[in-house]
């Protein structure tokens, strides 16, 4: 009798095939940020993700279907490669509640929002703060000598950084669950990773600025001799590329003030205006 019950039980477990698993992977990387708005964020994109898991694991129950739209359509945000892991583990813990284990919809959730904020901290660092800048400078060096090369090279490299980390990372959470991710989170691998590439990426602005930003004075002080030309004789021997350093640190500093992104490009535009028309820059 047991024997019987227990081929019962296997026979009626419900399991997602690789190909819903790819299917959600793929939603996920192409529509995370579907329908985003101010409610939910990325909830729509994540409900978008989990439809082939759910179809398959609730398609004859259709209350339970209902409930798992309800409850993945809910608020999410994170950064979107680095934050494939939480979709893979999300997949996995639906498909252990599909098979009784004791999972209600709010261990769910509170794993997602759990894990959502670190690895945002994480990918933002990384992803945007870093690998993204560094690539479009690289792409930039080479596209001003007029190779095409350069933006083919920037999409292939960010391509494939972004398909690799996304799917491994997906894999990895579906696969081997939440305690693969926090040992990942809690390692100190993580914030070596986070502190180098914060310097790298401060040391590639620097770089930007330097390369690209232009600011020069054409004012000159008169002596017996000949003049004295403040931009050459006095700030490039001093600190080259000081004015764009300058301009710079005073755009940062009226951001971090909160100072609005377009106030601060308005008073770039006048600056250099009145500047011009006054002859200082």
């Amino acid at each position: 009798m047991s024997e019987t019950s227990s081929e019962k039980t296997l026979t009626n477990e419900k399991k997602l095939t690789k190909k819903d698993v790819k299917k959600s992977w793929v939603r996920w990387l192409f529509n995370n940020m579907s329908c985003y708005n101010y409610e939910r964020f990325m909830g729509i994109g994540f409900l978008h993700s989990m439809v082939p898991a759910i179809n398959r694991l609730y398609g004859d129950n259709p209350e339970e279907k209902k409930k798992a739209m309800q409850r993945h359509a809910a608020f999410f945000n994170t950064e979107p490669t680095c934050g494939s892991p939480i979709v893979g583990l999300t997949l996995a813990m639906e498909e252990k509640r599909a098979n009784g284990a004791e999972l209600d919809g709010d261990a769910i959730n509170s794993v997602k929002t759990g894990m959502m904020g670190p690895i945002s901290g994480i990918g933002d660092s990384v992803i945007q703060g870093v690998l993204v800048p560094l690539l479009l400078a690289l792409a930039i060096s080479i596209s001003n000598t007029g190779n095409l090369m350069g933006p083919i090279l920037y999409i292939v490299l960010i391509t494939a950084i972004i398909l690799g980390v996304s799917y491994l990372g997906f894999m990895m959470g579906y696969n081997k669950g939440s305690e693969a991710i926090m040992d990942m989170l809690e390692s100190g691998v993580i914030n070596k990773v986070i502190t180098g590439a914060s310097i790298v990426g401060c040391m590639v602005l620097g770089a930007l600025v330097a390369n690209y930003v232009s600011l020069s004075t054409p004012l000159q002080i008169t002596t017996q001799a000949e003049p004295f030309s403040i931009q050459e004789q006095l700030f490039d021997v001093l600190l080259p590329k000081m004015l764009p350093l300058l301009l710079t640190l005073g755009c940062y500093k009226l951001l971090s003030k909160q100072v609005s992104s377009m106030v601060v490009m308005l008073i770039i535009i006048v600056l250099g205006i009145v500047g011009g028309l006054v002859g200082i820059f």
